[in-house]
């Protein structure tokens, strides 16, 4: 099949396009940059420079795919040149009028769990809105929208942090677990704290559990609109701590809980204004309280093997 990818070569991109091509697909990777050409046709797929943003690029790369693969990219919370309520929404109209354009009848959308609402799971409601965006693609294309859970990769933040400090603490939420806002620092000794208790589970999946998931999807039956959910492991705060310390020789490294106003008041500290950090304090909150995972547990596949 003809399958077109946005996400250049990320985390989840590279090894999708991997794993098509050598299940005998034709790839093409979209990337904003240039200077990503090389690498992209040097895995053997073909590139696509321009911009998400862009509806006439878009629907020339999307024209004759069979399958197209739709994500939002990340970006960086301080930054003062993104809107970040609204980044994201307007690539999914873009999405939407390129796919119109293109005559596209397949598409699999990378989204995020709590992407199921828009009240109680902070900034995850982002992907409630882009979904929703989707929604309004004619009923004769099909897609498939992906909602992996959060990634380990984020937690790495903690580890490189805790290796430089003799003492004090990261910020292991939500917030961490999904988009890395690490930094948060306080005269305790080799603890890892969030806004919820140690005894509380969360999700985790690894990217190429995620990559491999889509791939076997895009095979399937491919028809109407259905969700998936992915994910590798359930956690709790006190086991992360525990995998974490190991690993980096402080076999001492403990789980604390901070309270939703010392989390919101380390994110400001970080140059996240009033309303981000809110969203994603209340983020926290979805994931002790069980909010983010209520439309999961009723859906909740075999989980992947941790990668």
């Amino acid at each position: 099949m003809n399958i077109v990818l946005t996400g250049s070569l990320g985390n989840i991109s590279k090894p999708l396009a991997q794993i098509l091509l050598q299940k005998g697909h034709s790839p093409t990777v979209i990337s904003g940059k240039a200077d990503r050409q090389k690498d992209i046709e040097a895995l053997g797929t073909k590139a696509a420079i321009g911009s998400l943003f862009d509806a006439a690029f878009l629907s020339l790369a999307f024209k004759g795919a069979d399958i197209v693969y739709l994500m939002e990219p990340p970006f960086h919370f301080t930054d003062p040149n993104a809107n970040s309520e609204t980044l994201w929404q307007d690539i999914a109209h873009t999405y939407v009028e390129a796919i119109q354009k293109a005559g596209v009848t397949k598409v699999v959308h990378l989204s995020s769990i709590g992407g199921h609402t828009d009240k109680g799971v902070g900034i995850l409601s982002w992907h409630y809105h882009v979904e929703q965006i989707l929604k309004r693609l004619l009923p004769a294309v099909s897609i498939k929208t992906m909602r992996p859970v959060g990634f380990y990769g984020n937690l790495l933040a903690n580890i490189s942090i805790l290796k430089q400090l003799s003492q004090g603490f990261i910020g292991g939420s939500l917030a961490l677990q999904y988009y890395g806002v690490a930094g948060l620092l306080s005269g305790k000794r080799g603890v890892i704290m969030g806004n919820y208790d140690g005894d509380v589970v969360n999700s985790y999946v690894s990217p190429n559990d995620i990559a491999a998931f889509i791939a076997e999807e895009m095979e399937k039956l491919f028809t109407g609109r259905m969700v998936r959910y992915i994910a590798s492991e359930e956690l709790t705060g006190n086991q992360i701590a525990k995998v974490l310390g190991e690993a980096i020789g402080k076999p001492y490294l403990k789980h604390g809980k901070i309270s939703d106003k010392i989390l919101a008041s380390a994110l400001k500290k970080q140059g996240l204004d009033v309303k981000l950090a809110s969203g994603i304090v209340e983020m926290g909150v979805s994931g002790r309280t069980g909010k983010l995972y209520e439309d999961y547990n009723k859906h909740k596949l075999v989980l992947g093997k941790p990668s």
